[in-house]
């Protein structure tokens, strides 16, 4: 008996290792295809962010290449006047003059105006341009409007004298022979002073 049982127990061992085998194979194959499918989906996942990211950066880099506005930073009429009135501080003055070679007050003033960008044609007299601009306070009038001066605090009265408005209590204008062309105050005006505006 002890003989055959070698015999018996041979198919099974055998029977037995083949099972054993082939769970071995299936335990393998199946940890090493779930790895496969995973590692794709990382791979796409990660293709995915990549084409994400470029995206982004292509976007970043058009907005950056884009040229910035600039229309607001453009100078007015009134600060372009401004600005010229100041260049001709130190020109000569004229009676009737209206060029750089000798001003009056409201020569300066109409040569200002029509030298600026476009140009723009005002009256030859202060009391006329007075009467051709909309007046403004003081605390609305813009540098390179005009300061108009009256001879009484009543602002229909007569105006005899007139400067290129700088802000504050400044003005450029063509005083007397000797003095010529000036940056100076009005304060000592008063309050006969008025402001007017062509620009606006």
């Amino acid at each position: 008996m002890s003989g055959a049982a070698p015999g018996v127990e041979a198919p099974k061992v055998r029977r037995n290792w083949l099972a054993n085998a082939a769970l071995a194979t299936v335990a393998i194959s199946v940890p090493v295809s779930t790895i496969a499918g995973t590692a794709h989906a990382a791979t796409a996942s990660g293709q995915q962010k990549t084409v994400a990211t470029a995206s982004k950066i292509h976007k970043l880099k058009h907005k950056t290449h884009k040229k910035p506005y600039v229309g607001k930073h453009r100078k007015t009429f009134d600060q372009l006047a401004a600005a010229l009135a100041r260049k001709l501080v130190g020109d000569p003055y004229a009676y009737g003059g209206t060029s750089p070679s000798g001003f009056d007050c409201s020569g300066l003033t109409q040569y200002v105006y029509r030298h600026t960008g476009h140009g723009k044609r005002i009256q030859r007299t202060a009391e006329d341009q007075f009467l051709q601009f909309k007046r403004v306070s003081h605390r609305h009038a813009k540098p390179g409007d005009l300061v108009f001066f009256h001879e009484t605090s009543d602002p229909g009265s007569y105006v005899y004298h007139v400067g290129v408005y700088e802000g504050g209590h400044k003005m450029v204008a063509a005083t007397t022979y000797g003095e010529g062309v000036q940056f100076q105050s009005f304060t000592w005006a008063g309050d006969t002073v008025t402001f007017g505006s062509i620009a606006r």
